[in-house]
């Protein structure tokens, strides 16, 4: 009896070993399953018709068994500058969640999401309006990279998680969309050229720290004190700054990668000279680097971004206690693409 859409395997979830387990499970060889990688994940087919090598009646048997997830780009919008273009991918749920492209010099680089909204609570946040929905998939979030990718016919050569959702609550998932993105048979997206962005879910930094990946962890700190962050990031109040840094301390002194602060700028909250040293002293010490975000605006949350003169004081004066520090460049505030911007959205 042929299964439902809803009973078939969608296989760009699935690793490589996975798919070889699938094929085995169909009663076929494990070498057809490094074939189909290359169709599912390099190629990104969307029809086993397209999958030219294999018999056609094992297309016709995976057409019974399996599915390929096929995002559908309902929207997109193009920066004024041209250097941004935001997307957003209908899901087969009716759920939606926007992605985006930036051009650098250095080639292509999307920022994904992983969460269909987001329980953190972040005060800033656009994504954590209306809280989580639900996970996203291995395969929905590699759909992302792959969509705009087939979207420009341009190579994407670099991976932000930084859209919408904390990607180590949905842990399990990402760490399977890492290990596929930079797979040989797949995009082959070093690790190196992809940054991973947490509010602090402790247990899961140490956890991600014992896989010793050459990846950049970005933490979003946004607060030099346990009050305000509290305001500020909620998941403060469960692992406080002190418990945040000594994870990670413990990260780098693991892997010998240096992480990244995440410090987005709110006028008259988190922005003066005094939280400038407060800062200074948190991180003394730390292989780090701080990366100073001016807020973008988010209609609901009505607060004001630092103007430029205090941001250029607040650099200078960590600069002054040896921090590594820049000042984010501003991709795509013009079309709500930017750090803090992206949300929850539903097809319609």
């Amino acid at each position: 009896m042929p299964r439902s859409i809803t009973d078939k395997v969608n296989l760009r979830d699935l690793n490589r070993q996975e798919m070889k387990e699938f094929f085995l499970s169909l009663g076929e060889k494990p070498f057809r399953a490094d074939q189909v990688c290359r169709w599912v994940f390099a190629q990104g087919v969307t029809s086993f018709a397209e999958m030219t090598n294999l018999p056609k009646v094992l297309r016709d048997k995976l057409a019974e068994a399996a599915k390929l997830s096929q995002p559908t780009i309902l929207t997109s919008q193009v920066s004024a500058k041209g250097d941004t273009r935001k997307y957003l991918f209908g899901l087969s749920d009716g759920n939606a969640v926007e992605c985006v492209l930036m051009k650098h010099s250095y080639g292509n680089s999307v920022c994904v999401s992983t969460q269909v909204g987001c329980r953190m609570g972040c005060f800033f946040c656009a994504s954590t309006i209306n809280g989580l929905v639900r996970n996203l998939t291995p395969g929905e979030i590699y759909d992302q990279v792959m969509g705009i990718q087939r979207d420009t016919g341009e190579r994407v050569s670099h991976i932000v998680i930084m859209g919408s959702g904390e990607p180590l609550d949905n842990y399990e998932n990402v760490m399977k969309f890492l290990e596929i993105v930079n797979a040989e048979y797949a995009l082959n997206i070093g690790y190196r050229h992809i940054t991973l962005s947490t509010c602090g879910l402790v247990p899961k930094m140490l956890e991600l720290a014992e896989k010793k990946l050459p990846i950049t962890l970005a933490v979003s700190l946004h607060a030099p004190n346990d009050e305000l962050r509290d305001q500020l990031v909620p998941m403060n109040r469960k692992y406080n700054i002190k418990q945040l840094l000594a994870a990670c301390s413990e990260y780098i002194k693991i892997t010998g990668r240096r992480i990244t602060f995440e410090y987005a700028l709110l006028a008259d909250v988190n922005d003066s000279d005094r939280h400038a040293r407060q800062l200074a002293e948190r991180l003394k010490g730390l292989m780090c680097h701080v990366n100073l975000i001016p807020a973008n605006p988010v209609e609901e949350k009505g607060f004001l971004r630092t103007p430029p003169e205090r941001v250029e004081s607040f650099r200078n004066y960590l600069e002054k206690a040896n921090l590594n520090v820049t000042v984010r460049r501003e991709l795509g505030t013009d079309i709500d693409a930017a750090c803090g911007q992206l949300r929850r959205r539903f097809e319609k």
